[in-house]
Order: structure tokens, then sequence, then C-alpha cells
């Protein structure tokens, strides 16, 4: 088997090609059909025809916080956290961008009217995280502070501040479960009509829960593949959907996995035997698929994690010629970008 390494994923992607904001319907944007013997380009709002009656969808149905929050330290220095985490109680993890990182016991006071108290590293003492206690006059919750105080925390390449027409799009319609700082960016292309359509045509429905975490942006930055450290993400498997899938394989129907973090979902749960927990899966070619048959993805970075991913999924080979047709024909990338339909290579 060939020996990937980092270089391999890469590719030159024209800067215009990054969406900076999303289609104006959801189910305008562009599909691309790799599941023929030559890519077919199509309409989003087409994916049903290109399903089977008894094939099931399965979704991220993690729901983005306005994890980004603003404030100063007693100093007067500006700060930015982003909430990756809400423990127990009024506890958060975050990443933290300030220029001199303040001391354990600094109270930071907020944008919104409310502090953060700095109590150390998160997991551990050499942790790459921070973990903070909010505390507000109101006494609300950090999902409540921070739906109050926060921003839509817009991914790196995307380069205007959030909006309220992004507090709408970079959502889900079916978003449930809040804990997400990034969207499960495939499922962006669904709305409620073309949900309709899909239950009109007997395609079942069902849904997984990966809150996304800010590190599906991180780079990899070690030439060998096998070197990079996953970010630890939470996943749930309901029993409702831990059924569905039985009862798809039952009937022939194929599992139709919506989106990167819907797969990685799925595989963390037939590697360990959990439903639920944390997962640092870590998927490139040679994994072997235990759950997924066709997948609905978003275009991905360059030397990302997810871009192996979906090699892994469809095959090498296959993945860097839909790339390259989708550069070739103008096709928008990441998170508001446009979307391909692939096929599990056995």
């Amino acid at each position: 088997m060939r020996h990937f390494t980092l270089s391999d994923f890469d590719f030159v992607l024209p800067p215009d090609l990054v969406a900076q904001h999303p289609a104006a319907e959801r189910t305008a944007s562009r599909l691309l059909d790799g599941t023929q013997a030559a890519p077919v380009d199509r309409i989003f709002k087409s994916l049903p025809t290109l399903l089977n009656r008894g094939d099931l969808l399965v979704f991220n149905d993690t729901r983005v916080v306005k994890a980004r929050l603003f404030g100063e330290k007693p100093t007067g220095g500006k700060l930015e956290l982003l909430v990756e985490r809400v423990l127990q109680g009024q506890e958060v993890v975050a990443h933290m961008k300030v220029s001199k990182k303040p001391p354990v016991g600094t109270v930071l006071e907020m944008v919104g009217g409310f502090t953060a108290t700095l109590l150390g590293r998160w997991p551990e003492e050499d942790g790459a995280l921070f973990r903070f206690a909010f505390e507000s006059d109101t006494g609300e919750n950090p999902y409540l502070l921070m739906e109050r105080c926060g921003h839509v925390p817009l991914p790196p390449y995307i380069t205007h501040t959030d909006s309220a027409d992004d507090e709408s799009r970079y959502q889900t319609v079916f978003a449930r479960v809040p804990g997400a700082v990034a969207a499960p960016t495939a499922a962006l292309h669904f709305d409620e009509a073309l949900l309709a359509d899909l239950a009109g045509r007997d395609i079942e429905r069902a849904n997984v829960t990966l809150h996304v975490g800010a590190g599906t942006f991180q780079p990899v930055k070690t030439e060998n593949i096998a070197e990079h450290t996953m970010h630890a993400e939470r996943y749930e498997v309901p029993e409702a959907t831990q059924r569905a899938i039985a009862d798809c394989r039952a009937r022939g129907g194929r599992v139709v996995a919506v989106g990167t973090t819907t797969v990685r979902t799925l595989e963390s749960w037939a590697q360990s035997g959990e439903a639920r927990g944390d997962t640092r899966i870590f998927i490139t070619p040679g994994f072997a698929f235990t759950h997924v048959d066709l997948l609905v993805t978003n275009f991905h970075l360059p030397k990302s994690t997810l871009m192996m991913l979906v090699s892994a999924f469809a095959g090498y080979e296959q993945v860097m010629a839909l790339y390259a047709h989708a550069i070739a024909n103008g096709y928008r990338f990441f998170s508001y970008g446009d979307s391909m339909l692939l096929a599990r290579k056995d």
C-alpha cells in the first residue's frame, strides 16, 4: 500500500474560490457528483434523485454557539476567547488570543458585562487550552452568556465580521444540541423543502451529535501524517439512530453520512463500541469503514485531516481528480462553498 505524506494532500486553490458568503438559497449551491465514472456537475437540490428509497441520511444535529468573546486584562490589554467546551457549572474551556498570557487567577472583564477568571490550562498543566470561570450579576450560565454577548465563530478564511445573516446561515435548519464552534457545513445545504422531498421519496433520516471544535481548522504540521495528534471532540450516537442503521442494512439500503463529522461519529462508535464519549479518531487512506456507504461533503482545506478522510473514503486518485475538476470549473470552496457526493471505495 502507498505510504502517504502531508504533501500528497496539497493543492493550489485560487483565493477567489474561497466562498465568503453562502449561496442565496441553501439548495442552490452546486453539487459535484463523484459517484459516476466521470464527474457530473449538478445542483444540490437534485440530491434526492441520486438516492434510493430506503436509504438513510445521517445528520449531525450539533448547534453552533456564539463562542467568540472579547474582553480585556486588568492592564487594559485586549484579548479574545473562543470557547471550545462548556464544563460543569460556570466553567468553560477556551482558546485565548492575547499578546501576553495573564497569570492564573486573573479576572478578565468581558464585553457584555461579565467576568472570566483564569483557572489554569486544560486538560493538564501543559495543555493548549485554558479553563475559565464565568460570573455575571445576572447569573446566566455560559450558554446564555455566549448567546447574549458572543459572536458567531466564523472560520479563519472568512474575512468579514459576523452578521445577522451569519447567525442563521452558519447554522443548519435542524440544529438542536448547543456545543459546536464550527458548523457541520455539508448540512448547511439542506432546507425544509429538501427534507420534505427526501421524506416523500421514503428516504429515511437519523441524527448523531458531534460538537465540532476549533481544532478542525488546525493545520497538520508533520510531513509524516502518522505523527499528527488529533483534537478531541464529544460525540453521541442515540439508540434510535443505532436502530435506524440496523434497519437500513436489513432492507438493503445505504447509509449516507452528511458531512465528515457524521463519518467521524459513526466510525468512532464502530471502533470503540461506545455510543458516546470523546473521540480523537484520525481517518487516513487505508482505513476500513464500517457504517458509511455514501458521503455528502464540502470541499476541504489543503493538507487538512478532512482531505485525508475523504481520500480514505473515496480513494486518493478519485478525490484529487474531483478537486481538480472543481477548481477548473469554478466551484466555491470551504464552509460556505459547494459540495460533492462520494461513494465508498471498497
